[in-house]
């Protein structure tokens, strides 16, 4: 038997076909997706194409196009991607053509003009979009192979990495759990400071409303970990942990305490929390802005040998509408050919559209 559902965001079905897949990670689950109507204007779904038994699902945000009557899709902030019940090499071919007839079908009733989804660097999900759109290859990210026995993990540390964790203890800096409202409003408000400093871009300045709801949600477990000294707080950093991943999800460091470089006791402690909570991997992800050759691809590079390699999915559903909204801003295609969809282009931090 085939079906095709749409499973809004409280829809407890959500849960229970995520909770059936073979992988999946908190991008995967309802409690993320809700974090995107914080912003308004968007409509997360679950889309479930099933025959008999079997499924493939995938989360995508529906998004107006301002002032056009028309649409787009996007995904969650973070790692997504299609899954199934089955692991992605076992996934037959009929339901895949499924899965992307019924898929576009939706686009075209809806007036969905174009369709993105950041896919997960360990989970293969390749093989969904075969001819179905396109697939680029990013960038790499990290992660920590917790199934290693751990002195093979500890033995993929850069040699200073090993040192300054050593050094960070030997000063008094530890490592504890948040646990009280005010220990999360401090973490939130030095990341907002740094957000500040570095001048970053709109969307990353999450309200208070996203970390807490990140923080105590239904369907994963997240922790926030504190680098303290003398009870002050040096850094901290948002793990979530679902099925086999932990993810590196957000942090800082105070900046009267970088030089100390605390967020590497605090990768080491999660680690550690990892293997004890039986994770597979510890994902820190990659650059910024997509880049293997800055500080922060470094910094997380000295954790582990570990690499994968960071895709995206992307198709034009209406070729003709998604030139008329291109040429109305008069964005230049082939100069912008990397951003999509270019008539959300951005300047000045800003989207055109």
């Amino acid at each position: 038997m085939r079906r095709f559902e749409i499973i809004g965001i409280n829809n407890s079905n959500w849960s229970k076909i995520i909770s059936l897949s073979s992988e999946y990670d908190s991008y995967h689950t309802s409690s993320y997706s809700k974090l995107e109507l914080l912003e308004g204007n968007k409509e997360p779904v679950l889309f479930v194409a099933s025959i008999d038994n079997d499924f493939i699902a995938m989360p995508l945000v529906i998004r107006e196009i301002p002032n056009s009557g028309l649409y787009d899709c996007t995904s969650v902030y973070g790692y997504c991607g299609p899954i199934s019940n089955l692991s992605s090499e076992l996934v037959p071919r009929q339901l895949i053509v499924y899965f992307q007839h019924k898929l576009q079908d939706f686009f075209l009733e809806r007036n969905i003009v174009s369709a993105f989804s950041r896919l997960h660097p360990l989970i293969n999900q390749s093989v969904f979009f075969s001819d179905f759109g396109s697939i680029k290859s990013l960038n790499e990210t990290v992660s920590i192979d917790l199934k290693l026995p751990e002195q093979q993990q500890i033995k993929q540390y850069r040699k200073s990495c090993k040192s300054e964790i050593n050094q960070l203890r030997k000063n008094g800096f530890f490592i504890t759990e948040a646990t009280t409202e005010s220990e999360v409003e401090n973490f939130i408000d030095l990341y907002h400071d740094r957000m500040k400093k570095v001048e970053a871009a709109p969307q990353y300045f999450f309200t208070n409303e996203y970390f807490n709801t990140i923080l105590n949600n239904k369907c994963f477990t997240s922790k926030l970990l504190l680098a303290k000294i003398n009870n002050e707080i040096a850094a901290g950093a948002i793990f979530t942990l679902t099925n086999k991943f932990m993810q590196y999800h957000l942090a800082v460091s105070q900046e009267e305490y970088r030089h100390n470089a605390p967020m590497k006791l605090i990768l080491d402690e999660a680690r550690k929390i990892g293997m004890s909570l039986n994770m597979s991997y510890l994902h820190l992800g990659g650059g910024v802005n997509g880049k293997n050759n800055d500080s922060l691809f470094r910094f997380k590079s000295g954790f582990s040998d570990s690499r994968h390699i960071f895709q995206v999915w992307q198709r034009i559903i209406d070729e003709d509408k998604y030139s008329y909204l291109t040429d109305l801003l008069k964005i230049d295609r082939e100069k912008n050919q990397d951003y999509f969809p270019l008539y959300r282009i951005k300047t000045n931090g800003q989207n055109k559209l």
